[in-house]
């Protein structure tokens, strides 16, 4: 974790590392767990087997103590692993709200530097369908955007829809963490003003990676 100065004094921010390694923690918690409940296995008690015989007495086809602390060792882990979790959701919310408030931040001045620049690229794409809840649609792209740049393809190396297809699938999401990765910048004549947003290709209830239908624009019609 980085620490940070603010107006409240020093303040701790998650990093993508730090919850590796809350996840590397849990993994290992879980590793102890299965192996202590091994041990009650191979004792053939399991976790709530009776400690007695019939007359009442200590079984002595076991190990008592062998069992005795794997189930107090198994409790004590448990815990340990429902507080972790817990540490491990509230370090992703902090994450994905830095991360998230970041690409806002960057897209703003991206926008604003592609306004204060020269001459404004041709589109060489038009959106002309959006499924509703698609990652297109969560990241804002809306009918009608006319795409001048779409990750690495731009208007001077635009050839045809083989050229986002390949973009696509290159940068598909993963579904454990996927927000560690850099989603693609796609930026769109919207209203006659440029607009800027982050995409991350993934899979979803619907068809393709994108929910989005893209169009390119004949040379001379933008």
């Amino acid at each position: 974790m980085k620490t940070t100065e603010g107006n409240n004094g020093a303040t701790m921010t998650i990093t993508a590392n730090d919850v590796k390694n809350l996840i590397k923690k849990k993994d290992d918690i879980e590793e102890q767990i299965k192996a202590y409940y091994d041990v009650l296995d191979d004792q053939g008690v399991g976790e709530e087997g009776s400690l007695v015989d019939a007359e009442g007495f200590p079984r002595s086809d076991v190990n008592l103590y062998q069992i005795r602390t794997a189930r107090h060792n198994i409790s004590c882990l448990q815990n340990d692993h429902k507080a972790i979790m817990v540490d491990i959701e509230d370090a992703l919310h902090k994450l994905h709200a830095r991360e998230k408030s970041k690409h806002e931040q960057d897209e703003c001045q991206q926008a604003e530097a592609m306004e204060q620049v020269g001459p404004r690229p041709s589109p060489f794409a038009r959106v002309d369908g959006v499924t509703q809840g698609s990652p297109a649609c969560r990241a804002g792209i809306r009918v009608g955007d006319e795409v001048i740049e779409f990750g690495s393809v731009n208007t001077g190396n635009f050839q045809n829809l083989a050229n986002i297809a390949s973009v696509v699938q290159h940068s598909e999401g993963g579904v454990r963490l996927s927000f560690f990765q850099t989603p693609l910048r796609v930026s769109v004549i919207r209203d006659d003003k440029p607009t800027q947003m982050s995409l991350t290709p993934q899979k979803w209830s619907g068809r393709g990676l994108l929910g989005c239908n893209i169009v390119p624009i004949p040379s001379g019609d933008s």
